[in-house]
């Protein structure tokens, strides 16, 4: 099977969890199935921009990214941050590759649209070509892949990782898509995790304002995968990754599992 594991948050930040998220996606890929891994790493990005001087302002969850904004995105995501997780993935027993969306021109972005805000060089992706990530899996690596691409206009533009996971995983015809969170999973009005969400119940959460910030483009993300072919797609809380390589053996007893309406 083909599986896109998306990595964010703590798992990034925390080493000892970075290894276990790294033992489980290598299990995954030493029982056969072919494992692409896309990251964020916004708290690393935060953290050198405020080092620069730079504060961060976000909207619905996604960063506005003036140039030099853009610019230190490209060297801390697809810079340490892809770096370190492709170390630790190979420290776990398997070969790893990383790659920003430019590389080989496998993901294209444009002009992230947002009404009644500039966001600058943030992008959505419009394009993807998968031969880079295939040929990877087929000299037996795992693709790691930063959240960074090129627009015609030859400019970078920041992605946010939940939507480049998504864009990863309809253009690689993947069976699974998995989103590692801080969080348990969906809650809903009364705080409780919602074990089965369904896209139109989705939509419901946001118009009601039960759900925002950072859970926005995630659960956009979701859908849009579901709508685009990817078979199943599941947010998992990252505290309880172990579980990662029983997905398909196992009934899940945590996170929330997106499914199409």
């Amino acid at each position: 099977m083909k599986i896109v594991v998306k990595i964010g948050g703590a798992a990034l930040e925390d080493k000892a969890r970075l290894r276990q998220c790294a033992r489980a996606i290598v299990e995954l890929a030493q029982d056969g199935h072919h494992v692409g891994v896309v990251h964020g790493g916004g708290s690393a990005l935060t953290r050198t921009l405020k080092l620069l001087g730079k504060e961060s302002d976000f909207v619905n969850g996604l960063r506005i990214t003036d140039a030099e904004t853009r610019d230190v995105a490209l060297m801390v995501l697809s810079g340490i941050v892809n770096r370190t997780l492709v170390a630790a993935i190979v420290a776990a027993g398997s070969a790893a590759v990383g790659l920003c969306g430019a590389d080989g021109m496998g993901f294209r972005a444009r002009k992230k649209q947002t009404p009644g805000c500039d966001l600058g060089f943030v992008g959505e992706i419009c394009y993807a070509e998968p031969r880079w990530i295939e040929a990877i899996w087929s000299a037996g690596g795992i693709p790691v892949l930063s959240s960074v691409a090129l627009g015609s206009d030859g400019e970078y533009y920041n992605i946010n990782a939940d939507q480049m996971a998504s864009a990863c995983a309809v253009a690689c015809h993947a069976d699974t898509l998995i989103f590692l969170t801080d969080v348990d999973g969906v809650k809903g009005a009364d705080g409780e995790v919602i074990p089965w969400l369904n896209t139109k119940e989705v939509a419901a959460l946001i118009a009601a304002s039960v759900i925002g910030g950072g859970m926005l483009p995630k659960l956009e993300a979701c859908t849009q995968a579901l709508h685009k072919g990817v078979g199943r797609v599941r947010i998992l809380p990252a505290a309880q990754v172990e579980i990662l390589p029983q997905f398909y053996f196992t009934k899940m007893a945590c996170g929330t599992e997106v499914i199409g309406a």
